[in-house]
């Protein structure tokens, strides 16, 4: 069975989203083994510096990093990354388990995103909208595409 890491800066402090994605992990339990590794995310202001932005992603980014392992693939979701429809993404998952030697890791960064690090060490970068959404809700958004592409791989219905 292949091994999807969900690598998160933050955990989820919201219990309808702790329960949503409960909810889309177990589903995805069928096609996958799931993982979820949260790093401590930096406390940062609105009023941040730019180069207290930077060091805060840095520190992220270290976490982030040292979780990663050399075989993983991993797929980092960024606001100027790829855009594909479910279909798509399907297409893609299916691709990249073809190749796969470790896990297929998504990388979702915090408040600010992620370092220039992680996304440099990233195999595919992805985005799901030019809007920002919250990193709690993405996880969850993220866990539904995923098992969406996986009811698409697999020929099973799903509502539309």
């Amino acid at each position: 069975m292949v091994n999807i890491c969900f690598l998160v800066v933050g955990s989820i402090k919201e219990s309808f989203y702790r329960e949503a994605f409960a909810e889309y992990k177990k589903r995805l339990s069928r096609y996958a083994d799931i993982e979820v590794f949260e790093v401590k995310d930096e406390k940062t202001s609105e009023k941040a510096s730019e180069a207290l932005n930077n060091k805060i992603l840095s520190a992220e980014g270290l976490r982030l990093l040292e979780k990663i392992r050399d075989n993983d693939f991993v797929v980092a979701l960024v606001i100027d990354g790829n855009k594909t429809c479910s279909y798509g993404f399907a297409e893609n998952i299916s691709k990249w388990l073809c190749r796969l030697r470790g896990r297929l890791c998504f990388v979702i960064g915090g408040s600010i995103g992620l370092s220039k690090d992680v996304i440099k060490r990233a195999d595919y970068k992805l985005s799901f909208s030019d809007m920002t959404f919250p990193h709690q809700l993405m996880r969850v958004i993220l866990a539904e595409q995923i098992y969406r592409a996986f009811r698409i791989i697999n020929n099973e219905p799903y509502h539309k």
